[in-house]
């Protein structure tokens, strides 16, 4: 796992959990809404039901890191065993419960996993994929997986996906995860500096990097955690770049393996 850097206080993490729990409302809201959960989604072979079972057995998996950190490896052996399938095995066997048990399931593991994040001291370690987490990375992680799925759900359902402020942690780790991007895609991460510029939704400038930095990224924020998602392809949003490097970014930007 790359590492982000990140960096809150306790009052910033606060506000980052909170806006945890409002993103996984909004989408409750829509699919509790919804009586057919067998709807095909954007992700190839994942119904709405898959969506929703990923979140909660991922949600499962923090709780496992967070309660129990020694049994996270036979997580990590599940994983290797599955290879690329893993994601798909795993939705699907959460996709097969009835939907008022997945629903009430994923309810459950979003609401303790917010609150043991809360309860755990933000410097604290804990396993997870690849690497260690802490709860100021796992935060905007579960936030921005959150928020990504539930993009494929609201295009699914043909119902706006309203930005908010929220998505000022998905940005974020898209642009601390350029490194990722470049190594995803086997190519060497550039060594000079990049400025993003992104216009949030209240139209504020949320900006990082070096003014003078000769690679450049521009947009709106909606458009940019569209694409290191890999919900929306560079040619269907508005972002701009200037420099061969940053070209090259969101050709291959991502903020997942």
């Amino acid at each position: 796992m790359v590492n982000y850097g990140l960096d809150m206080s306790g009052v910033e993490l606060d506000r980052a959990l909170d806006d945890l729990v409002a993103e996984g409302d909004e989408l409750d809201a829509l699919v509790a809404a919804e009586d057919d959960w067998s709807k095909p989604t954007p992700a190839v072979g994942w119904t709405i039901a898959h969506q929703i079972a990923h979140l909660a057995a991922a949600d499962a998996n923090v709780l496992i890191a967070l309660r129990a950190p020694e049994e996270f490896d036979a997580v990590l052996k599940q994983a290797e065993a599955a290879g690329s399938r893993y994601a798909d095995l795993d939705a699907a066997a959460g996709a097969a419960r009835p939907r008022s048990v997945l629903l009430e399931q994923w309810r459950a593991g979003r609401r303790e996993v917010a609150a043991r994040l809360r309860d755990v001291p933000a410097d604290q370690v804990f396993p997870w994929y690849g690497s260690q987490a802490d709860a100021t990375l796992m935060v905007p992680l579960r936030l921005m997986e959150t928020w990504a799925h539930g993009q494929d759900v609201f295009d699914t359902l043909g119902v706006e996906h309203r930005p908010t402020n929220r998505l000022r942690h998905v940005a974020l780790l898209g642009v601390m995860g350029r490194e990722l991007s470049f190594h995803a895609a086997q190519l060497p991460p550039p060594a000079e500096p990049f400025r993003v510029e992104l216009t949030g939704p209240d139209g504020e400038t949320w900006a990082w990097g070096p003014e003078d930095a000769a690679q450049r990224v521009q947009g709106s924020a909606l458009d940019f955690c569209l694409r290191v998602t890999r919900r929306r392809p560079l040619a269907e949003t508005g972002l701009t770049a200037v420099g061969q490097d940053a070209r090259t970014w969101l050709d291959v930007a991502r903020v997942f393996l």
